[in-house]
C-alpha cells in the first residue's frame, strides 16, 4: 500500500495561489499515475488533473489554464499548482496513484477560498 500525504492547503483570496504537495512513500517511476482530486461540502468527488508515467498531463475543464500538476521525482512529491482562485475551488484536494492498477488515496488538504 501506497502511502501519501497531502499538504500545502489553507485559506486564500480570490484571485491568489496556493501550491499543494502530495508526498509519496513509494518511487514515483513505479507509479502509473498521479492524480489530484477535490470534494466540495454536498457534492461528489471530482477529478482536477493527471500526470502520466510519460510525463503527458490533463486537466479538469473547470481548472483548465489556472492549475498545473507537476512531480518530482527525486522528493517522490507530485504537486497542485492552483492560479488565480475562485470560491468554487474551495474544497478537499486529495492525491490519489496508480501503481500497477491499485490505487492508494492520500487523506486530503482543505483548500477555503475567501471572497
Amino acid at each position: 500500500q501506497v502511502q501519501l500525504v497531502e499538504s500545502g492547503g489553507g485559506l486564500a483570496q480570490v484571485g491568489g495561489s496556493l501550491r499543494l504537495s502530495c508526498a509519496v512513500s513509494a518511487n514515483i517511476f513505479s507509479l502509473n499515475a498521479m492524480y489530484w482530486y477535490r470534494q466540495a461540502p454536498g457534492k461528489q468527488r471530482e477529478f482536477v488533473a493527471a500526470i502520466y508515467s510519460s510525463g503527458i498531463t490533463n486537466y479538469a475543464d473547470s481548472v483548465k489554464g489556472r492549475f498545473t500538476i507537476s512531480r518530482d521525482n527525486a522528493k517522490n512529491t507530485v504537486y497542485l499548482q492552483m492560479n488565480s482562485l475562485k470560491p468554487e475551488d474551495t474544497a478537499v484536494y486529495l492525491c490519489r496513484v496508480d501503481r500497477a492498477g491499485r490505487f492508494s488515496w492520500g487523506q486530503g488538504t482543505q483548500v477555503t477560498v475567501s471572497s
